[in-house]
């Protein structure tokens, strides 16, 4: 399975569980299992960005992208969901995705530079992952500080799909809990990813994103 697959499966669950929240009751069956399938999209998104992170030839364009659709998409988020143009208490999901390839990608600098004090190199990773799961938390980010954590894990336990399982159940479990524990169910095409990239329609995955949810917002004001 390559991540071109990975990446479609990452949608759909994501567009299902978005359905749900605008447009299914939520004291309802269906909402619980249209969420729960959602549940497996963010750990996808978040073992494609670390495979981006290691087989990109630019990181800092990387970054950028991100970081301007991750403003791009905040309206549409605040207007699907919260039914404003501007609702500060919830950052939609590139920011998190952002932070979380920044940190990855100075915590490698910091890595390569102290190849040889091991300790030094794992003391301020640490402190850099502790500093960025607050930002998260200030920002308010979408999975706040667990996303970075499961960020970093991926990071750290890549080629290891048994440490990499091991990350998204103590996260899930400890952390998220509630029907978030399904995420680990993402493991299975994780599982089956070959390392291939698959067909390539890089920015039609980062304009769905703002895309999807400014159509359902729309759908919801005109039934509405």
């Amino acid at each position: 399975m390559n991540s071109f697959v990975l990446k479609l499966i990452a949608i759909i669950t994501m567009l299902i569980d978005h359905t749900a929240v605008v447009f299914v009751p939520h004291n309802t069956v269906l909402y619980i299992v249209m969420r729960s399938i959602g549940r497996l999209a963010f750990p996808i998104f978040v073992f494609l960005l670390v495979e981006g992170f290691y087989h990109t030839s630019d990181v800092k364009k990387y970054l950028t992208r991100l970081g301007i659709f991750a403003f791009i998409s905040e309206i549409p988020f605040d207007l699907a969901f919260n039914n404003a143009v501007l609702e500060t208490t919830h950052q939609n999901v590139f920011f998190t995705l952002f932070l979380g390839l920044l940190l990855i990608y100075i915590m490698s600098i910091v890595e390569e530079k102290y190849k040889k004090q091991v300790f030094v190199s794992n003391c301020i990773d640490a402190i850099l992952t502790l500093v960025f799961c607050i930002v998260a938390l200030v920002l308010r980010c979408d999975y706040h500080f667990a996303g970075i954590l499961l960020i970093v894990a991926f990071y750290l336990f890549r080629g290891s799909k048994a440490l990499l399982t091991f990350a998204l159940v103590l996260v899930t479990f400890t952390i998220l809990g509630d029907i978030n524990v399904l995420a680990t169910l993402a493991m299975i095409p994780i599982a089956f990813y070959n390392g291939e990239k698959g067909k390539s329609a890089k920015y039609f995955f980062y304009i769905f994103y703002p895309a999807h949810l400014l159509v359902l917002f729309l759908i919801s004001y005109l039934i509405s």
